[in-house]
């Protein structure tokens, strides 16, 4: 189906200039402002006190957003430094927290700045020096493990100054990420180097993190570690709503964007550990996962669209390079979908309503109707009044475009 430029402009003109400045939001800027403000949009339509759900937490944007209007919210992520950074963006904290974390920084950029604790060991990311110059890893090492000095290894205050410690390592990095294939500038220019005086840094970052530290929730969430494919078995309520944005069937390795984050805390040890965990998200492929895609085939015990087949066939022609292998790599993605929605209606509470952003995708020309495909599996699992309305298109390709797919779960 092809929509109209004056659908789109009016479905979902989410453009770059939605900018939130302030509060938690904003903490890690790992989700791009348009995503937020369609969560909000979906959000507000609902009313007040109702159950909300995200089975892809991602940075916890749905769950913020449902705790700030009022809502309880539970959601769940296979990533265990996902499950931490929403914890900490839907936590609710004291003034006295904020005092003692404001004050817990600056002696631990005191200790950093005089080296006078034993800096942690640099992690082993590959390349490292491409991401951090020497005198910029030396300081990152002492501040690490300054904050450990100062406030433990878990406590609200921990929590704090990791996400203010994140912020700033990525400030001083020479990586960028404001395309797909992360790219690194030369150390030259790297913000470091322009600002000698990384502790300002590390305040300016404490000082945004707190100042939405202060801004509590009205609402709880709940963010549990567990598995999109069996909702059912790390989930124990029903819902009154889902807000969601799965990851898409496009390659883009969402744990490969988190490593610097995922070393420095601690969450990751070995790339082996980092490419183990892409194999086991939805729509992972990277390191092992790649090779292992080439040894997939279909388990055959999940319902698959009809029009899939044919899709994965000119995907997998014997004129494209790695056809066979990014079949596979699409028929995985929409069976491990198919698993997620099949065990969804057993977390619904009768009339839930269910929102799933997910764009589209092309592989050597192949159109993968991502959101077709979404709307066959609700229909097929029970669910009714399937609609498919766009949001926005993604890039100049004009037929790759986000969707809105929603459905109502009428409880039979």
């Amino acid at each position: 189906m092809q929509w109209t430029r004056e659908q789109l402009r009016q479905r979902a003109d989410y453009t770059h200039k939605f900018n939130i400045k302030t509060g938690r939001h904003g903490w890690l800027r790992l989700t791009p402002a348009y995503s937020v403000k369609v969560v909000e949009d979906i959000v507000e339509r609902y009313g007040p006190s109702l159950s909300i759900l995200d089975p892809f937490c991602g940075t916890g944007t749905t769950a913020l957003s449902a705790v700030n209007h009022g809502h309880n919210a539970a959601t769940t992520d296979i990533n265990p430094f996902l499950i931490w950074l929403a914890n900490a963006k839907t936590a609710h904290y004291s003034t006295v927290v904020i005092a003692q974390t404001e004050k817990a920084g600056k002696t631990a950029l005191d200790l950093a700045k005089r080296e006078a604790v034993q800096p942690v060991v640099e992690p082993p990311i590959h390349k490292i020096e491409r991401w951090w110059t020497e005198r910029e890893r030396r300081f990152l090492c002492h501040l690490k493990a300054a904050i450990g000095e100062v406030a433990g290894q878990s406590s609200p205050l921990t929590d704090l100054l990791n996400v203010a410690f994140c912020r700033t390592l990525i400030k001083l990095s020479s990586a960028a990420f404001n395309h797909q294939s992360m790219s690194f500038k030369g150390n030259a220019q790297c913000a470091f180097d322009l600002n000698p005086e990384a502790g300002a840094v590390f305040l300016d970052d404490l000082a945004f993190v707190l100042d939405g530290a202060q801004q509590n929730p009205p609402g709880d969430a709940s963010v549990i570690l567990g598995d999109a494919r069996d909702l059912p078995a790390c989930l124990d309520a029903r819902f009154d709503v889902v807000v969601t944005s799965p990851p898409y069937a496009n390659r883009m390795s969402y744990i490969r964007e988190l490593r610097p984050y995922m070393y420095w805390l601690g969450f990751l040890v070995n790339s082996r550990d980092a490419a183990e965990l892409d194999w086991l998200a939805i729509g992972g492929t990277w390191g092992v996962a790649t090779s292992r895609l080439a040894e997939w085939s279909p388990s055959g015990k999940q319902w698959l669209p009809d029009d899939l087949p044919p899709v994965l066939a000119s995907i997998a022609s014997d004129d494209n390079a790695n056809g066979a292998l990014l079949s596979n790599y699409v028929a995985k993605y929409c069976e491990d979908m198919s698993a997620h929605f099949a065990g969804l209606p057993r977390v619904l509470n009768p009339g839930a309503r269910v929102h799933y952003i997910v764009g589209n995708s092309t592989f050597y020309g192949v159109l993968v109707s991502t959101e077709q495909a979404y709307a066959a599996m609700f229909r097929e699992y029970g669910f009714a009044d399937v609609e498919v309305l766009p949001i926005r298109k993604r890039n100049s390709k004009k037929e790759l475009i986000e969707f809105d797919v929603s459905a109502t779960w009428p409880g039979v």
